[in-house]
């Protein structure tokens, strides 16, 4: 499967829990609905935390979660689609 095709991204590489879901916040506030925010984070933590934020807010959805391979380290992407 492809990945979704974002019109932002945030990158929270090195950022701990709860900075990458109060970034992407910013960030979500700054597109419109229907718009999509990658967020790269190195956080193993960040796959639940996006995962509990979606299934409570009305605002956002998770699109997709992949995990990928850079420099032999684990990073995590997360797409969310703006929905209000």
């Amino acid at each position: 499967m492809d990945a979704p095709k974002a019109d932002a991204t945030l990158d929270a590489r090195g950022m701990a829990c709860p900075m990458p879901i109060l970034k992407a916040r910013q960030e979500l506030g700054k597109l419109t609905p229907g718009q999509i925010l990658k967020v790269v984070a190195t956080d193993r933590g960040s796959i639940k935390d996006f995962q509990g934020w979606a299934s409570t807010s009305k605002q956002l959805a998770l699109v997709s979660q992949v995990t990928e391979q850079e420099n032999g380290k684990d990073i995590y992407v997360h797409f969310l689609e703006k929905k209000a």
